[in-house]
């Protein structure tokens, strides 16, 4: 019991940690210079922005980036880059909270006394609803880490998870590709 407390401290400490250090590199303009030197670089400029398009505190400046980039080349070039870019970044979130976050929750309903509050997630239908709810989030302009942790959560395998968030990833960016070169 103290064993999964320390880890999940440990944990907590390393998220914080993170969003600290994320809020720092959008905040200074590090991650914007980043990604708008490698522009010129097509495939390398989407592949980059796509790993900082999943994340809350990076999507903005990320999509920016994939709408400049997509201006001047195949908006399908951009997608299929991206969503590669952006499958790695939802892997780097969907390794931790499959890993991690999901044990922990785990931990936490075992040791809670309200077995009726958490006894809806035992239900069939919330099992199915989690990982289209997740899908539909990680499809959408949103941030993908609630989608990525429901996926997480919901055990889905790791194979799943890779096609399904490269095709919703790469149509999302398509989709602000496509934009981009109309206006």
């Amino acid at each position: 019991m103290n064993n999964h407390v320390n880890n999940l401290m440990r944990d907590l400490a390393l998220i914080i940690l993170s969003v600290f250090i994320a809020i720092i590199l959008a905040k200074t303009g590090v991650l914007k210079d980043l990604i708008t030197s490698t522009q010129e670089m097509r495939f390398i400029g989407s592949f980059i922005a796509g790993i900082f398009f999943v994340s809350v505190f990076t999507a903005a400046p990320a999509t920016v980036a994939l709408g400049e980039i997509a201006q001047s080349s195949s908006a399908i070039t951009v997608a299929i880059f991206g969503g590669l870019g952006a499958l790695i970044g939802d892997l780097i979130i969907f390794r931790f909270v499959k890993d991690k976050v999901s044990e922990h929750f785990d931990y936490l309903i075992k040791v809670s006394k309200s077995e009726r509050l958490f006894s809806i997630f035992k239900l069939k239908l919330f099992r199915w609803i989690i990982p289209f709810v997740g899908a539909l989030i990680i499809a959408s302009p949103l941030p993908d880490e609630i989608g990525v942790s429901m996926l997480g959560l919901s055990k889905m395998k790791n194979s799943y998870f890779v096609l399904l968030s490269f095709i919703l990833n790469s149509a999302g960016i398509l989709i602000i590709g496509l934009i981009a070169k109309s206006l």
